[in-house]
């Protein structure tokens, strides 16, 4: 990777130029880290070159071509009845349409591609050995807010009521972006239930104090299925979304087997000095404000302040009552999220694992995700049958 590429966006206090954008999306297209996990080379490389702006019209226009494109050949293998050839077109569809809403859909185009990415996506897991099934379930929502719930549930192979984690992403990668957590527990034989963070996708809520609201029908309604052990669930959130995490395994802990922080807040975070210091972060490619804005549900800067703020933990007065078992996980470097939030986590309440990895925001190494797979699955088969 030149170093023109490697050091993108290096500049702190603004946003990328459409150039250093671009740089910055070749770099993680080489090293297949989100957002460009879903996007060959040889497509990525096009497609970037051929980006006019960064605005929502001009962005969604170069994306969500590629994904109608790709669509209609998925369609077209499918009514042929290539399964495997439909999968593979539907998936890369998928992929096209996240990047045409990334990082949220906050123009009428860039929401048109956010329903293809969750329609293409149904239709490539529908071929999977471990197939998606999308599930509805009621939800009461304050004026205002939804009528219901939308998640992901996927089941292993040859497992008789297997133990459940229950996941979300943070601001930008939601639901449809959790395949490859899912994949992993699946393969532990572990049950998945992958749905939005509070404030984005199909979530019925913004990102409101109380927004945990959201989550427990869906532990409610794990816990009553009878070809799963989901009495207590295991619960994975990813990068804001960990700050949920956090939160359920103290409120709760009796119907939490464990719970993973994977680069999520607590208070720090939500202080104005960081919230000043992380507009325009090394690690992010545009529009980190507005995205976090839309997931609070406010329009203004002070708004946003404001919402932040009270999101503290330390100000709710949690982090000393007992919680769920937790991990803590992220990366050394994060400009994101404040690692002062993790020793304040470790310092306060029940004793927590913690393990950190080299890098920026969430510490994505090869060991990452594996580690976090591998304690989170021991906790949940450990309360297989207990309830």
């Amino acid at each position: 990777m030149s170093e023109n590429v490697e050091n993108a966006g290096a500049v702190q206090g603004r946003p990328k130029t459409l150039a250093e954008a671009k740089q910055w999306m070749l770099g993680k297209l080489a090293a297949k880290v989100h957002p460009m996990n879903l996007v060959s080379k040889e497509d990525g490389e096009r497609l970037i070159d051929s980006l006019q702006g960064l605005d929502g019209a001009s962005w969604a226009a170069v994306w969500g071509k590629a994904g109608d494109e790709t669509r209609a050949l998925a369609d077209r293998a499918r009514d042929s009845a290539n399964d495997a050839e439909a999968a593979a077109l539907y998936m890369k569809a998928s992929g096209f349409y996240f990047m045409g809403r990334f990082p949220c859909p906050n123009h009428p185009d860039k929401e048109c591609c956010a329903r293809a990415e969750r329609e293409t996506y149904v239709l490539a897991g529908s071929y999977w050995d471990n197939p998606v099934q999308r599930v509805t379930i009621p939800f009461e929502g304050r004026s205002g807010e939804g009528k219901e719930i939308v998640f992901l549930i996927r089941r292993p192979q040859g497992v008789e009521r297997p133990p459940v984690v229950v996941m979300w992403g943070g601001v930008d990668a939601w639901k449809e972006q959790m395949t490859a957590a899912c994949n992993a527990f699946l393969a532990a034989g572990v049950a998945t239930i992958a749905m939005d963070n509070a404030g984005t996708g199909e979530s019925p809520v913004k990102g409101v104090q109380d927004a945990e609201r959201q989550f427990l029908p869906v532990f409610e309604w794990a816990s009553r299925q009878s070809d799963l052990d989901g009495a207590k669930v295991g619960i994975l959130g990813r990068s804001f979304g960990g700050y949920w995490a956090t939160k359920l395994a103290h409120l709760q802990p009796e119907r939490i087997a464990a719970a993973v922080n994977w680069g999520g807040g607590a208070h720090y975070m939500f202080q104005p000095e960081w919230v000043e210091s992380s507009r325009y972060p090394d690690s992010y490619l545009m529009e980190l404000v507005e995205t976090r804005q839309r997931m609070l549900g406010v329009t203004t800067d002070q708004e946003y302040i404001d919402g932040f703020k009270r999101l503290s933990l330390v100000d709710q007065g949690l982090l000393d009552q007992p919680s769920a078992p937790m991990l803590l996980v992220n990366g050394k470097e994060d400009k994101q999220c404040p690692i002062a939030d993790l020793h304040l986590l470790i310092e306060r309440g029940t004793p927590k694992a913690v393990r950190l990895f080299p890098g920026g925001h969430m510490g994505n190494t090869p060991q990452t995700l594996p580690t976090i797979v591998q304690w989170l699955s021991t906790h949940v088969k450990s309360q297989v049958g207990a309830a």
